[in-house]
């Protein structure tokens, strides 16, 4: 394993377990993902310039293109929650109350 690979597989990794373990607020949870997605980004990039194919070039820029549409659907999601909960809190939402 190359520590390039082991880098990436780490970061990603980290994010995953930060995800599962940590879930107290909504925004930690989005910084994860957001992890998550810029460890792929940065691995399907490196993948696409080592195999030097133009055809899977436009991949990471799909990709990069779908994380930005989530982190602006995950801030919404904050901000409505934050109106009308009072805080980001995960364990005060609950969907049975609304």
């Amino acid at each position: 394993m190359t520590p390039m690979y082991f880098s990436f597989t780490s970061a990603f990794l980290l994010g995953l377990m930060g995800l599962t373990f940590h879930r107290t607020h909504l925004l930690s949870a989005l910084l994860c993902l957001e992890g998550m997605m810029l460890s792929l980004f940065i691995a399907l990039a490196l993948w696409t310039l080592q195999l030097e194919s133009t055809g899977s070039s436009l991949t990471p820029v799909l990709l990069l293109a779908f994380s930005a549409c989530e982190a602006g659907v995950g801030l919404a999601l904050l901000v409505a929650t934050t109106r009308t909960h009072g805080s980001d809190n995960l364990k005060n939402l609950n969907l049975l109350q609304c």
